[in-house]
């Protein structure tokens, strides 16, 4: 009996959000600490402790706060940064085995909008891809709702 052995697909995500900014302020957003910890996490969560060291191969760490008052550190490695474009970093909670995954975020210019790709591989389980992709898309709600507040 003949076996054939298909190669498997990472487990992935991708989420996409539209937004009505210029590509250099959701950069701005998502690189500045003081910026990061107004949309940072889970709808209801606080975040705190954010850290980088924004530059390729520099660290970052930050650490999420559930409504119930648990922490939830978490942190990576910058790999890319192209201003205005494109950040790629490792992403790992802090103190949970697993893989660490690569988070890849692409900022389309689209005039006086700006098209974010977030995408985020490869992930052990389907669980926890779901779980990430609900967080993720939380943060990106977030992260739509306060720019578009603060725009000026």
């Amino acid at each position: 009996m003949q076996q054939t052995a298909k190669p498997t697909e990472p487990i992935g995500l991708v989420i996409e959000r539209l937004i009505d900014a210029p590509s250099s302020l959701v950069f701005k957003v998502w690189t500045t600490p003081e910026h990061m910890a107004r949309w940072l996490g889970p709808k209801d969560f606080s975040s705190h402790s954010i850290r980088l060291d924004f530059r390729p191969g520099g660290a970052w760490s930050a650490v999420i706060r559930s409504p119930e008052g648990e922490d939830y550190p978490m942190g990576g490695t910058y790999r890319e940064i192209v201003e205005n474009r494109r950040i790629v970093f490792t992403f790992r909670w802090t103190g949970e085995d697993g893989p660490d995954t690569l988070v890849t975020v692409t900022f389309d210019d689209l005039g006086t909008r700006t098209r974010l790709t977030f995408a985020q591989t490869p992930f052990d389980t389907v669980e926890s891809r779901d779980s990430h992709a609900e967080g993720w898309g939380e943060c990106l709600d977030r992260l739509v709702a306060y720019i578009l507040e603060n725009r000026t």
